[in-house]
């Protein structure tokens, strides 16, 4: 019997699918598999790959992937995103031995859509399937590629994370598992010129037995962005593929309050909603006159984590592309310049630690997170008489998003007002709410500041009323009129020290005293503060009097001190000075017990409260102000 007729005898169907058989006449075809499997070389383990193929994936990978979960808090599953997980497991085994599987999985903002993308990657390693993490956008491939960078092999990891359009030549269910992350950005065409294939929704589903795709259609960007649940279900059922669909409602990002993108909608009109206002809502979101204070705000922010950046609508040409000495940003009524991120970080500009004086677009950071952002919102979005109005053509031309814009409003005007009207209000949608803890806004158009600031005062002067309404508990006089540490205390304003780092007491001739009870025991170095928060609300109230010790000595482990360090933020008063719960791990230098971290660890049942670690050189600068001695009021 020919040997070719042996092999690709359709009772062997089963195990050639799954592990190729080439023979002699095949040459062009294995040629084709690994130009697509192995894009670069590897000395002399090259023939190692070939020979155990790509179909049993790496252990290490799986090991560095669920070594990256494990560290990272933020990849961590919680309420439906298991059952989304689970549910995609259950199908991608079935897919195996079924018809394909095509499950669309509904979400916005933070509901967790890449967490549950990333676990499935690892699990579905782990369980030998052959899998990718497809993405239109370079920016989130890039990042976890960066996160897995010294783990393993560069080609190895790179082989784990594809584009949309590298699907055109695949065979039919060559992979196992495809997740496609930010599916409503997939495009028609796939290739530099937009000449290659034929969809990336029927060829992503080709390509694999089952297929994921993850989508929020609120989050299209571009005019040429294809990607509906109503596109995926048609080609789904046109490939004779089994439809399963689930919503990602819960809140996640935002401090945990969807009440703020119901807000978002309702302020930028994309949609009406009852959220008018910030009321009872988590969220830090301010509206700034001048773009430096915006830019001087997020780089204090950034100071902790590197987890602040500004961004921008793309209203603003690209010229430090050609010439590096250009500014592309420029607001010369506030003297005001910035370049576009898009030179020398590329994708990786959100994670890059001196990309902080850079400005990113709605490419660089869909689909990643901050803990805070800052807007600044171009001319193609602004507000008359109440009214949101869009304009396409105030974007540079160096945007994409909206080719062909003016071609379709000789064609359709209407209709190409309408898409772009949707296409400039998911990226602001978008933009805002890339910040888990805060969003500050810019515009050079002061009707369009007072708009944003009018549906977000309520909540900053309700807050500040609330706190302000509880007075010192027991009398306040003047330095001159009390005895000090006889019975009284100084009273410091926490709030005055929020942007200084520095000893924060003033001299006791400049503030005021309280005259405290007897049972108290007054002494020298005590003072009196209002702490404002629910960082520490099982211990001290929101807004509590408290009594602390000034420079405590001694060990401070286990205790409740008042700190102070340049690189804290602390959520509540904005300031770099936070109570929290001291914890500290030493080690021996010489002959000397060092602290080598500090933890200072929030004591509270509120939500989106985070430990503060401090180690390496910043220990340096941390100082203990005060220990707590006892909630007055």
């Amino acid at each position: 019997m020919d040997s070719g007729l042996a092999i690709n005898d359709s009772r062997y169907s089963e195990h050639t699918e799954r592990a190729p058989v080439y023979i002699s006449s095949d040459a062009k075809k294995l040629s084709d598999f690994l130009r697509r499997n192995i894009r670069y070389g590897d000395s002399d383990n090259i023939m190692y790959r070939i020979e155990h193929g790509v179909i049993k994936p790496s252990k290490g990978l799986a090991d560095a992937l669920a070594s990256m979960l494990r560290g990272n808090r933020e990849f961590i599953l919680l309420d439906e995103q298991k059952l989304v997980y689970e549910t995609a497991l259950e199908l991608a085994e079935r897919g195996r031995e079924t018809p394909k599987q095509t499950f669309i999985v509904k979400g916005g903002p933070g509901t967790g859509k890449s967490v549950v993308a990333i676990n499935l990657i690892v699990e579905a390693t782990n369980r030998e399937m052959l899998t990718q993490f497809v993405s239109k956008n370079a920016a989130p491939r890039e990042v976890f590629k960066a996160l897995l960078t010294g783990t393993m092999r560069k080609t190895h990891i790179d082989n784990l994370f594809r584009g949309s359009g590298g699907y055109t030549d695949t065979e039919n269910n060559f992979f196992d598992l495809l997740v496609v992350d930010e599916a409503h950005r997939l495009n028609e065409k796939s290739g530099l010129y937009g000449n290659l294939g034929e969809n990336q929704i029927k060829e992503l589903i080709t390509s694999a037995r089952t297929s994921i795709f993850f989508i929020d259609e609120d989050q299209r960007v571009t005019l040429s962005d294809i990607g509906t649940v109503e596109e995926i279900r048609y080609f789904a059922k046109q490939l004779g593929s089994e439809i399963t669909v689930l919503e990602l409602s819960s809140q996640f990002r935002c401090n945990g309050s969807d009440g703020y993108l119901a807000w978002v909608d309702h302020v930028l009109q994309v949609r009406e909603t009852a959220n008018t206002t910030l009321d009872g809502i988590d969220y830090d979101f301010r509206v700034f006159d001048d773009p430096n204070e915006l830019r001087n705000v997020i780089e204090q922010r950034n100071r902790r984590a590197n987890k602040a950046r500004l961004v921008a609508g793309y209203c603003w040409d690209w010229k430090s592309k050609k010439d590096p000495g250009s500014f592309d940003i420029e607001l010369p009524e506030h003297d005001f310049r910035a370049r576009w991120n898009l030179d020398k970080h590329g994708a990786k500009w959100l994670i890059a630690p001196d990309s902080i004086s850079e400005i990113g677009c709605i490419h660089t950071c869909q689909g990643l997170e901050l803990d805070y952002v800052g807007v600044i919102i171009g001319d193609d979005f602004l507000i008359r008489d109440g009214v949101a109005v869009t304009n396409a053509g105030a974007r540079s031309k160096s945007d994409r998003s909206v080719r062909g814009y003016k071609k379709r409003l000789k064609e359709d005007r209407e209709s190409a007002l309408a898409d772009a009207d949707m296409i400039i209000k998911n990226t602001y949608r978008t933009l805002m709410t890339r910040g888990m803890k805060g969003c500050y806004v810019y515009s050079s158009d002061a009707e369009t500041r007072e708009h944003f600031r009018s549906f977000a005062e309520t909540q900053i002067t309700e807050h500040t009323d609330e706190v302000s309404a509880q007075p010192v508990p027991y009398e306040v006089v003047d330095y001159k009129s009390a005895t000090p540490y006889d019975g009284f205390v100084p009273l410091y304003d926490l709030q005055a020290a929020a942007g200084e780092f520095s000893e924060f007491q003033l001299p006791a001739e400049e503030v005021q005293w309280v005259n405290l009870p007897e049972h108290f025991a007054t002494r020298p170095g005590q003072f009196v503060a209002q702490i404002v928060g629910e960082s520490m609300n099982k211990r001290i109230p929101n807004g509590a009097w408290c009594l602390f010790n000034a420079h405590p000595g001694g060990t401070r482990n286990g205790k409740i001190v008042l700190v102070q360090h340049r690189a804290i933020e602390d959520p509540d008063n904005g300031s770099c000075l936070t109570v929290k719960l001291y914890r500290s791990k030493k080690t021996m230098s010489g002959d000397e017990l060092v602290n080598e971290k500090v933890i200072l660890m929030p004591v509270t049942s509120a939500h989106g409260y985070q430990d503060i670690v401090i180690e390496d050189d910043d220990l340096n600068d941390l100082r203990v102000v005060g220990e707590f001695v006892a909630v007055l009021a």
